[in-house]
This record gives C-alpha cells, sequence and structure tokens, in this order.
C-alpha cells in the first residue's frame, strides 16, 4: 500500500513539475524583460554573438528551489 501511494505522489509531482514547466514556456514570449536583466552578459564581435544569462539563471533556479521545496514539503505530510 506505501508503495502505491509513494508512486501516486511521484506521478502528481511530475504532473505538477510538467504543468509549470508548459506554463513558464507559455508565458515565456510574454516576459520579455526575462533574459534581459542587469548582470546578463552579452558579447558581440564581428558574426560572433555569446550570450549568457547570469542573472535571469540565478533568479530562475531560486524561484525553482523554493517551489520545489514548498512542494515536497507538502508531500512530506
Amino acid at each position: 500500500m506505501s508503495e502505491s501511494s509513494d508512486l501516486g505522489k511521484l506521478i502528481a509531482l511530475a504532473g505538477t513539475a510538467l504543468l509549470l514547466l508548459g506554463g513558464l514556456l507559455w508565458l515565456g514570449g510574454k516576459i520579455s524583460w526575462l533574459g534581459r536583466l542587469p548582470g546578463d552578459i552579452h558579447v558581440q564581435q564581428g558574426n560572433v554573438s555569446c550570450f549568457f544569462p547570469l542573472t535571469t539563471m540565478i533568479i530562475v533556479s531560486v524561484l525553482l528551489t523554493v517551489i520545489l521545496y514548498v512542494i515536497l514539503r507538502l508531500l512530506r505530510k
């Protein structure tokens, strides 16, 4: 009984994660400032262009960490 309960929680967590990821991709085009924050590095020399979204990656990482922490905390109860 415990294994099926754990499997159900895992499937629900995976579904929630896919829902959030889909929502982010759907809204990604509407968030025009994302990727153009101070601290995002854009280097262009001639025909070569490199873009390193450092600040954006840090913000997304912190948000995902908080969201996953809350979800896992709720599942442990």
